[in-house]
């Protein structure tokens, strides 16, 4: 494609994941030829190879259709396809697919999905085109499953049987027992220098370690100790220069917390309440092979590309979220896919460690399940009907709709379609219903017209492409958000994209900035009839709070990362991704220039006053 001068759009879940692609096409096709879209990140836009994530691909086709000009693409290729089943996002990968001109072709890949001939049939049908399912019965590098038994002794974990793999007749003996021997008591973590030095012995190391929750893995790295770097000066000397070198350029990493702790051990914490930067330093460490272990949560095997020999798993459900769920098939085929490097190990091993929430049949129950099934995850949501709206007549829109993975489904019949039925309709009119009533509340907001046409207001607000863009869009016609100052407009804006619950102590016990909470309380007071008739209605509407918009509002003013991650107990992961979504949601404001110039001004200014180290490196 790209000897032939064509362009190739290559769409990933993940920002992280969208960084790592693009480092390693830019040293396969050279940097010229590889451009980046993450929001965050602008460069190159034009190459012959775009990486960005999914929804930057979604609104791409969103402009397009409005345009009527043709996207400049001659191959889309949707990494980690089995999104298209994801809960929340699903939506995006489907809605790609329906609006995907039939002249580009079209790659999915992915490594966990049960039912790829379901969606090569849904394509076909869609598209007129055949669609081919290739799949690799082989794994890259062999996988083999390991328990590791308190007394620090390794035992296969199944053995083959008729019905499939049981559990290894030592593994089944320890299940069974009544007074098992423990790894760790009082509920506590494991030893892990020790199982470490066990797993370095038989040459199981580099190790991925997939624990329950951030402190886990955060306490994990001072559980290790530095007899196996100790033996080795050579090699710890290499890694002390290398974490140097990362993070010569990031002030703020010099100093991490968790630093001797990599200097000692090599070993890493990595999950979602670190920085971007250190989580972009802990990867690069274990992808090129300076760490002997990394304790990462579940969500680490999504899609970010370190392999490693080995893969340690210590529990067998994972949190969704909202609740711990048993493991599915299909998550710990993503856990155990990290381990084995190709072109290093002939083997990979998924080392299963006993424990109060390890459940050994479950885990070969698992190991001999096919991934699951991908059910449609399409739903309405007040963006995707304005902007639908823009360029389609809602006859039009229901017809595109019909080309949907849940139509399909439907039609399929068997029990996927029962599944199907049940949640958007038998003809899909729980879905069309669902439209309507967005519409009709578009309606009586003044959004959308009697035939469906956008308005004024609705034209605009098509453009805010974010969680909550009624209530934004409410805010800016109404003249709620701060016109002229733009600390306080990253504030106010912090608050629609806040994802925590909080209580509003701080508006009556603590000394807040005025202008900040005048501004907040009048914003909240005059948006509250509005959000009332959302609720009663049966949509969402998120509730405000003051304390994201005053760490917002803070950083803005120029009070030190420290003080506030300090002060207010918030993680720096979770501080930076508020203020990265709060970045992404005033880019859609600076949208709207032609209609409200000085706001988007003064959006523009608010991105570049939160978008600073150590939230963003360049």
């Amino acid at each position: 494609m790209i000897r032939k001068n064509g362009k190739v759009w290559y769409a990933t879940p993940l920002k992280a994941l969208t960084n790592s692609i693009h480092s390693q096409f830019s040293k396969v096709f050279g940097r010229e030829r590889v451009g980046i879209l993450t929001g965050d990140i602008k460069e190159n836009p034009d190459a012959a190879i775009v990486i960005g994530t999914t929804e930057i691909l979604r609104n791409q086709l969103y402009d397009a259709m409005h345009t009527g000009e043709n996207l400049t693409s001659d191959l889309i290729i949707l990494d980690e396809a089995h999104f298209l089943g994801d809960e929340q996002r699903g939506v995006v990968w489907e809605e790609i697919i329906i609006y995907l001109p039939v002249r580009i072709p079209l790659l999915l890949l992915s490594a966990t999905i049960g039912n790829p001939v379901s969606i090569a049939e849904w394509l076909e049908s869609i598209r007129g085109k055949r669609c081919r399912v290739i799949k690799a019965q082989e794994r890259p590098v062999p996988l083999f499953p390991l328990f590791i038994h308190p007394s620090g002794t390794l035992f296969p974990l199944t053995e083959e049987s008729e019905e499939g793999k049981i559990l290894h007749k030592k593994v089944f003996k320890f299940a069974h027992s009544k007074n098992k021997p423990v790894m760790s008591r009082n509920e506590k973590l494991p030893p892990f220098g020790d199982i470490l030095h066990i797993l370095s012995t038989y040459d199981l190391l580099p190790a991925i370690f997939f624990l329950k929750s951030r402190s886990d893995c955060d306490q994990a790295i001072k559980l290790c100790h530095s007899k196996l770097l100790n033996q080795n000066p050579e090699r710890k000397q290499a890694l002390i220069d290398k974490i140097d070198d990362l993070v010569s350029s990031h002030p703020h990493l010099k100093t991490h917390a968790q630093i001797p702790y990599l200097e000692r051990t090599a070993t890493a914490s990595h999950h979602s309440g670190h920085l971007p930067a250190w989580k972009a330093v802990v990867e690069t460490l274990m992808a090129e092979g300076f760490l002997d272990a990394m304790f990462a949560t579940s969500t680490v095997a999504a899609g970010v590309n370190f392999p490693a020999r080995s893969v340690v798993i210590l529990n067998s459900d994972r949190f969704n979220g909202v609740e711990f769920m048993p493991l599915t098939p299909s998550e710990l085929q993503q856990m155990s896919g990290r381990a084995g490097r190709r072109g290093k190990d002939k083997i990979g091993f998924c080392i299963v460690m006993p424990g109060r929430f390890m459940d050994l049949n479950h885990m070969v129950k698992l190991m001999n399940s096919p991934p699951l099934d991908i059910e449609s995850r399409l739903f309405i949501n007040f963006s995707m009907v304005l902007n639908l709206l823009l360029s389609h007549t809602p006859d039009q829109i229901k017809l595109l709709l019909e080309k949907s993975f849940a139509s399909y489904l439907i039609r399929s019949g068997k029990k996927r379609g029962k599944i199907a039925r049940k949640r958007f309709g038998s003809d899909m009119e729980l879905l069309w219903d669902d439209f309507i009533d967005h519409m009709d509340f578009l309606l009586l907001e003044k959004f959308v017209t009697k035939d469906g046409a956008l308005t004024e207001d609705g034209l605009w607000a098509s453009k805010l492409r974010i969680d909550s863009p009624l209530l934004v869009a409410q805010s800016i016609r109404n003249n709620l958000l701060p016109q002229s100052d733009p600390a306080l407009l990253a504030a106010i804006v912090g608050a629609f994209v806040n994802e925590r619950e909080f209580n509003d102590e701080p508006l009556y016990h603590q000394a807040l900035p005025k202008a900040l909470k005048d501004v907040f309380l009048d914003v909240r007071k005059e948006l509250k009839p509005f959000a009332v008739t959302m609720l009663e209605k049966g949509f969402s509407a998120p509730n405000l709070y003051i304390q994201p918009s005053l760490l917002i509002y803070l950083w803005a003013q120029g009070e030190p990362w420290e003080t506030i991650c300090t002060r207010y107990d918030f993680s720096e992961g979770d501080l930076a991704r508020l203020i990265l979504r709060t970045g992404e949601n005033l880019r859609q404001v600076a949208k709207l220039e032609e209609h409200f110039p000085e706001l988007a001004k003064t959006a523009k200014t608010a991105v570049d006053l939160i978008l600073k180290e150590p939230v963003m490196t360049y």
